[in-house]
């Protein structure tokens, strides 16, 4: 397939990594150090131009194109270039934006702008703060299945009850499959006599209520069924997106807004929401309203250092949990290490979903992993599949190393995959697989 990507940032650059390896991947950029960096670390053809403009996406092969990725930091620039496409080619095109208004009004309008498939990255960063913020400790959850499944990462503290311990002593959950161990750059496949160690992320699918057990087993954090109170602060749409969320999960969030217009604007959007008008790097406020008290704190100002002093501020008054916009990718592990609990980046995040959309294609559903380490599939078994109507033993023994079975949904219900479960035609079967062998795997499930 003949992949256009316009827009070298961080966005583009992830996507360009991401897909190179299968595809042939044409980036294009105005930048021309941009363009220099993604030559050399990417195998792709990178050039230098505008992307709105005619002769540039001619220059890229646009009549040859099978996908055009519009990703560069300007909602209607991307909008554009997807017009432009559609113009002079025939591709499937995908526009990242930030403002969610823009994506209902795609959604509202069937074919509008020339948008085959928009991503909204403050959208997408408030869904996943709020399916962190769902359970205590995890780094990354998915649903599968129609919900009926679930994926979890967690990192395996030295405290933690599971370090030291085996696979089999570990596993004390119904319905529940430990799927991988992510240690330094290695992906472990567990078995029963492994160890889990200090520092590893443990990858966990099952049941939701055995993914939410095993978490409230790693730390006493509590989960948004337990939480009292949750405090955002920075009325960003993002911060907006996330109260939202929020209020459909049946909670009254708390949110902090130091600009008393959009206080006031927020406030009448929110009616399960408290809104206060303060700035919250401001301790004696976070006393006085008793911050302190809080389960989560949710900090999605628009500056990463504010959003660390927030978050900073909040562990010394005593809240239990912090989660934090790093808008810089490279400062995520730096942020988790000096103050936030989890460091959430909009555009890897944004990155990730595009690139799961196009993955989708050969899947129910995906969900990547530490950057695209590992993958998690969901798959409808057919009489194609090296699955169907065979015990998972024999099946995954004729597969290679870095693959499990995490999960089964059979008309609705759940199975826990055993070795000797025979998975049936319409099966859907959620997998983890290790993305060095991942094509491999693909084409045999």
């Amino acid at each position: 397939m003949r992949v256009l990507v316009v827009g070298a940032g961080e966005v583009g650059s992830n996507i360009a990594a991401s897909l190179d390896d299968d595809h042939h991947v044409v980036v294009i950029d105005t930048d021309p150090d941009r363009i220099d960096s993604i030559t050399y670390s990417h195998d792709v053809l990178a050039i230098q131009g505008d992307g709105t403009a005619i002769g540039t996406l001619r220059e890229a092969g646009i009549e040859n194109a099978d996908l055009v990725i519009a990703s560069t930091d300007i909602d209607e620039t991307n909008i554009v270039i997807c017009g432009a496409a559609k113009a002079v080619g025939d591709p499937f095109t995908i526009a990242r934006v930030k403002k969610t208004n823009l994506l209902r009004t795609w959604e509202q309008s069937t074919g509008a702008f020339g948008v085959d498939f928009m991503v909204s990255t403050n959208l997408q960063t408030a869904e996943t703060i709020v399916r962190i913020a769902g359970l205590p400790g995890a780094h990354d959850v998915e649903t599968f299945a129609g919900g009926l499944v679930q994926m979890a990462e967690f990192e395996v503290e030295p405290d933690s009850l599971i370090a030291g311990e085996t696979v089999s002593e570990a596993d004390r959950f119904e319905s529940l499959t430990f799927a991988a161990l992510l240690r330094d750059d290695d992906v472990i496949i567990p078995r029963g006599d492994t160890v889990i160690t200090a520092g590893d992320a443990v990858v966990v699918i099952g049941s939701k209520a055995s993914v939410r057990a095993f978490a409230s087993s790693l730390t006493p954090e509590p989960t948004l069924e337990d939480a009292r109170e949750i405090v955002i602060v920075g009325g960003t749409d993002i911060g907006y997106q996330t109260a939202r969320l929020f209020e459909a999960e049946g909670l009254e969030p708390r949110l902090v807004e130091r600009d008393p217009d959009r206080a006031r604007e927020l406030a009448e959007q929110l009616p399960g929401t408290l809104v206060l008008e303060s700035d919250a790097t401001d301790i004696d406020f976070l006393v006085r309203e008793h911050v302190d008290e809080s389960d989560i704190v949710v900090s999605v100002l628009e500056s990463d250092e504010k959003n660390l002093l927030v978050s900073l501020l909040a562990k010394r008054l005593g809240v239990e949990r912090t989660i934090g916009i790093v808008e810089s990718g490279e400062y995520v592990d730096l942020f988790e290490t000096v103050g936030i609990d989890i460091g959430v980046n909009p555009r890897l995040v944004t990155s990730e979903e595009i690139t799961r959309f196009t993955r989708k294609r050969r899947a129910e559903n995906v969900a990547m992993l530490e950057s695209d380490r590992a993958e998690v599939l969901e798959i409808e078994i057919d009489a194609d599949s090296a699955l169907f109507e065979s015990r998972i033993q024999d099946a995954i023994a004729d597969l290679p190393e870095g693959v499990v079975i995490g999960a089964i949904s059979r008309d609705g219900d759940l199975i826990t995959p055993r070795g000797e479960t025979v998975v049936h035609g319409g099966d859907h079967v959620v997998v983890f697989v290790d993305t060095v062998v991942l094509d491999e795997v693909t084409a045999a499930l």
